[in-house]
């Protein structure tokens, strides 16, 4: 080392002083042109922790011997150009510590001029990020695994402010990064829940508990969702939950399917009316209803009238088609509340709840002549029979089903295409 060096380095006990107890890796080089480059004069302990060299080991060294196959060649070439014209330089690249193991230094040098405004020496300020690097990638990493996924995840904190959502919720939901984030996850709400559902979620997350079940959340189109849903509490190092982070799946498809199933279940596959079991489950609903309220409740019994003599003339396919047209006829010309049952082969009940007997038998009327009215092609004109029977005050349904299938009987017996009260 030369004495100018020494001058320079001993100038100020204070400088000196500093430099050793800096958490930051400091390097001093002088500015000699050599065909090494500039050699390095001076390196603090910080430095020396951070590569692995002793101080004695890199006197004198140039900085290459910190370089290897991972080290930028373009973020060194930006270096050389910036000495040559004098100016600061910043930047980031790998370096390797004694032992051969790669590191990630972010640093910057600045030229150091003498009285004379020559360049003499480079003062480069290190710092081993090597950790924030491995961080930035792990998130990263995990930004675009959450991405991967085709589950929604959506990351709220404790206010009820959403920070992040991934591609999946974009995709579930029909909102954007831009329109979610900073909104309230209320903005999915679709009414379908009560207030005591959402008040079950808060206390379970806010205890600190997972809330799992299946939301029907509402998506940015209108239409609804059905979402199964994770809500799990985030919490800090002292136990304080900071955020929330739903994880959810859309289970839609497979709530139409079993929606669909369940229809299928309870329909009638030949009329798409109620089949007999649906039926009487709905007969016996109405029935308690109509007891436990004391309210009117009234019973239609409809027959096709002559059916074997169709399916024998014209065939059972020509049979189904009456049965189909009958049956729609039936199913338009009732209330919302009433339910039309495919009771068995040409047979028919049709429930009527909160309806008197007077107004069945004006509803029966008007549903007969409809059916003879209706346009039954080559098979000509088909009618249908009816009885109708309201339940009487401590009545029991095998009763009331008893008779109405003797006023369906009466209409039969009295010529049929007509309307019987029982």
């Amino acid at each position: 080392m030369s004495s100018h060096d020494e001058t320079w380095l001993v100038r100020s006990g204070l400088l000196r002083s500093a430099l050793e107890q800096s958490f930051n890796s400091v390097l001093i080089t002088d500015a000699q042109p050599g065909p090494m480059g500039p050699r390095i004069v001076y390196a603090n302990p910080a430095f020396c922790e951070m590569t692995g060299y002793s101080a004695t080991e890199l006197l004198g060294q140039t900085p290459r011997i910190l370089q290897g196959a991972l080290t930028s060649p373009e973020v060194l070439q930006t270096l050389r150009e910036c000495l040559q014209a004098d100016r600061f330089f910043r930047g980031s690249t790998i370096n390797y510590r004694k032992d051969g193991r790669p590191y990630t230094v972010e640093w910057n040098i600045s030229p150091v001029k003498d009285e004379a405004g020559v360049t003499t020496h480079y003062v480069s300020v290190q710092q081993d990020i090597s950790a924030v690097t491995e961080a930035r990638a792990t998130s990263q990493l995990l930004a675009q695994a959450l991405d991967a996924t085709q589950d929604a995840v959506m990351i709220a904190n404790a206010q009820g402010e959403i920070e992040f959502v991934n591609h999946g919720f974009e995709l579930i939901t029909g909102y954007s990064r831009v329109e979610a984030l900073g909104q309230n996850p209320a903005m999915l709400k679709s009414g379908e829940h009560t207030e005591a559902f959402y008040g079950r979620l808060w206390a379970a997350i806010q205890s600190g508990q997972t809330f799992r079940a299946v939301f029907i959340n509402r998506h940015k189109q209108g239409h609804l969702i059905h979402c199964e849903e994770t809500v799990s509490p985030i919490r800090d190092a002292g136990g304080a939950v900071t955020h929330f982070v739903s994880v959810i799946r859309d289970q839609t498809a497979r709530a139409h399917t079993e929606q669909t199933l369940r229809e299928q279940a309870t329909r009638d596959p030949l009329t798409d009316l109620l089949n007999r079991r649906a039926g009487e489950w709905q007969l016996e609903r109405a029935f308690l209803a109509a007891r436990e309220g004391q309210k009117p409740f009234c019973l239609i019994m409809a027959d096709v009238d002559h059916f074997k003599a169709i399916n024998d003339t014209w065939g059972h396919p020509a049979g189904d088609q009456v049965l189909q047209r009958v049956a729609a006829v039936l199913r338009t010309g009732v209330r919302a509340t009433d339910s039309v049952v495919r009771w068995g082969g040409e047979e028919f009940l049709l429930v009527l709840p909160y309806c008197e007997q007077a107004a069945a038998l004006l509803q029966a009327e008007r549903l007969r002549e409809r059916v003879a009215d209706a346009e039954q092609g080559e098979m000509g004109r088909v009618t249908v029979s009816m009885g109708v029977a309201e339940l009487q005050r401590g009545e029991t349904l095998a009763n009331l089903m008893e008779r109405v299938d003797q006023a369906l009987y009466q209409a039969k017996h009295a010529g049929r295409n007509q309307v019987s009260g029982g």
